[in-house]
């Protein structure tokens, strides 16, 4: 699943590509945002873990599931 985080006062938007369901990603958006949490903490496809402060969420963006790309083409 395609993933946008939007950072206050950060130029651009952090976009991962995120093996967890859209549920999970909302549920750590929601403790981070009601201040159960003081990070939001996603983990990208590659086993890399993404932390963002909660008080500096400017918004999330959730894509639709990505289906795997196999093979090279000029698209």
């Amino acid at each position: 699943m395609e993933v946008k985080i939007g950072v206050q006062y950060a130029p651009r938007e952090i976009v991962l590509e995120s093996g967890q369901s859209a549920e999970e990603i909302e549920r750590a958006v929601s403790e981070a945002l009601t201040g159960k949490s003081p990070l939001l903490s996603l983990v990208d496809d590659h086993g890399r873990k993404v932390l963002v402060p909660a008080d500096r969420l400017a918004y999330v963006e959730l894509g639709e599931p990505t289906a795997r790309k196999v093979g090279f083409s000029a698209l």
